[in-house]
């Protein structure tokens, strides 16, 4: 999913400056960001005053919206970098397309897991025949310096491992979760997953003391190491917890996302990471002009074009392994 925002600052994300080093309970209210005609989705990150969570850069949640009479969601091709994006959904189906000529139908549940590298454009849209309701989560992983440079794949995975609890099924969708892994390719340590809890469960999900975690309501009535989230809202941890106390009113679907901070400082603007303005610059430069990013086929329109940089340079404070 692209970052459709025509006013997209120059952010700097990472580092453990921003990480708080013990247990909290922040909640994040979203930014409300239309995408195309008839989505909107709720930004929870980056958010003002928590840009990452782990390698986690970009969060949004959208639906569950009635699409009957709409096209969907109509995203056209445009370029990433730097980063993985995240496709998961609740509800309905989005068609995926890239400039590897990947095409896939991604369905609830089923991970769709595009490595960017060094360079990919991609489009995502609601098939033409599509069910009545869209619901999903759309979520970018930043590339360590080590490994953002790989060439650019699309992995889709549609039997994912699970971890159950009485009232609770945990589906692992990407790193680990209790010794359980997923198949997707991750380049930090990392967890995401989708938290189904039934009405009335009372549970204790185990962590890693070492990462940093923060919990997305996706629907439902639930409450979260005591804090009630609510739907289209993330609460985040912090560090130095082992387990995390989960409660569920009614039945309630959340997402939990983890890892160790992620010590490097980049620059993330549009749909692109780097690690510096020169290098976001000659991106958007080679999206505009360029071959660097590969052409999608069979997408029925034009690409997006890249909005304006903002004036002046912007760099990555500290330092950058």
């Amino acid at each position: 999913m692209s970052n459709l925002d025509r006013q997209a600052p120059l952010s700097v994300c990472g580092g453990r400056g921003f990480v708080v080093a013990e247990p909290v309970r922040e909640l994040l209210s979203p930014r409300r960001v239309q995408l195309g005609e008839s989505t909107e989705v709720r930004r929870l990150l980056p958010n003002l005053g928590r840009r990452m969570v782990g390698a986690w850069a970009f969060v949004d949640h959208y639906g569950p919206d009635d699409i009957a009479d709409e096209s969907g969601m109509q995203v056209p091709p445009h370029p990433h970098m730097g980063l993985q994006t995240v496709s998961w959904l609740h509800e309905g189906e989005v068609l995926h397309r890239d400039s590897l000529g990947s095409l896939r139908t991604i369905r609830p549940r089923e991970l769709g897991l595009m490595t960017s590298g060094r360079a990919i454009s991609h489009s995502e849209e609601s098939p033409r025949s599509h069910a009545r309701y869209l619901h999903g989560a759309q979520l970018w992983v930043a590339l360590p310096d080590a490994h953002r440079h790989v060439e650019p794949h699309f992995q889709h995975h549609t039997g994912l491992p699970t971890v159950t609890a009485p009232g609770l099924t945990a589906t692992v969708i990407l790193g680990e979760l209790d010794g359980t892994a997923s198949p997707g390719t991750a380049y930090t340590p990392i967890v995401g997953a989708d938290l189904a809890l039934d009405a009335g469960a009372e549970t204790r999900l185990p962590l890693d003391p070492d990462f940093e975690y923060a919990v997305l309501s996706m629907s439902g009535e639930a409450e979260v190491d005591g804090v009630p989230v609510l739907p289209g809202s993330m609460l985040y941890l912090g560090c130095g917890r082992t387990q995390l106390p989960l409660r569920a009113a009614s039945d309630a679907g959340l997402m939990l996302l983890g890892g160790e901070p992620f010590e490097e400082e980049i620059v993330m603007w549009w749909n692109f990471v780097g690690r510096s303005h020169g290098e976001i610059e000659a991106a958007r430069l080679d999206w505009m002009e360029g071959s660097r990013f590969g052409e999608v086929l069979g997408y029925d329109g034009g690409s997006l074009p890249a909005p304006a940089l903002p004036p002046g340079a912007l760099k990555p404070r500290g330092r950058v392994r």
